[in-house]
């Protein structure tokens, strides 16, 4: 039972319910970095530490905090996170943390984290909590990344240029030219870009959404293969 409660939370965060994709929480930040892979990836990571540490905090102290604080009291855990998280990129991946600039102050305010901590984190055991949040981060991050690695590609020509800024030098070489010679498509690479490709990914979402529905109604509809069985009741006449 327990299995079959976190393939639900698994399906929701990744897909059903993807904050970036249906819900559509969180589009400041996920289109303001997302020009290249390594900014999507390292904002990614930042929001599932802080959406796993504050669905943990919250679950934690459910049943201590009154309805009269609760929200002030979530977004105080949620800062706390913020904070350590953005002193952690400082000191490890400053590069990164200057690229990022004030989008990563700003999960804070991201919707995703907070509706995450009062719809569900509030409500639940730890354990589901902290499922939730990493997976519902997760979905977000996917997101993130797709929509990086599309506009890097065609924006600038290339897949994970500047991974080392995040995973260190042993990232160096994972730079990819896949169009030699390529000039960047400035449109692709400014904000109105990753509205374009954003719209994309929500119609793909759409697209495959409406067939898995269509063959799931086909399949009921479909009549059962074999005969039927037809019940004779009452007396028959000479």
């Amino acid at each position: 039972m327990a299995s079959t409660r976190f393939v639900d939370i698994t399906k929701e965060g990744l897909w059903h319910n993807n904050p970036g994709l249906v819900q559509l929480l969180g589009l400041c930040p996920l289109l303001g970095v997302s020009s290249t892979a390594v900014n999507a990836l390292g904002l990614g990571i930042a929001t599932i530490l802080v959406l796993v540490g504050s669905n943990f905090a919250v679950s934690l102290i459910r049943s201590a905090v009154t309805d009269a604080v609760r929200l002030p009291a979530f977004v105080m855990i949620i800062a706390a996170l913020t904070t350590c998280i953005e002193l952690l990129m400082q000191a490890f991946t400053f590069e990164l943390y200057q690229i990022l600039g004030i989008f990563i102050p700003l999960i804070v305010t991201n919707c995703a984290i907070l509706g995450r901590a009062d719809a569900y984190a509030s409500k639940n055991p730890i354990l589901p909590s902290v499922i939730d949040g990493f997976m519902m981060g997760l979905g977000f991050a996917l997101v993130l990344l797709v929509l990086g690695m599309l506009r890097e590609l065609v924006g600038y020509g290339t897949l994970f240029a500047g991974m080392d800024l995040l995973l260190g030098p042993m990232a160096a070489d994972w730079r990819i030219v896949v169009f030699p010679n390529y000039k960047d498509v400035l449109f692709v690479i400014l904000p109105p870009g990753a509205f374009l490709f954003m719209g994309l990914l929500i119609a793909v979402k759409n697209v495959i959404d409406g067939v898995v529905k269509d063959r799931a109604a086909a399949r009921a509809a479909k009549p059962a293969v074999g005969g039927k069985r037809v019940r004779v009741t009452g007396a028959v006449g000479p």
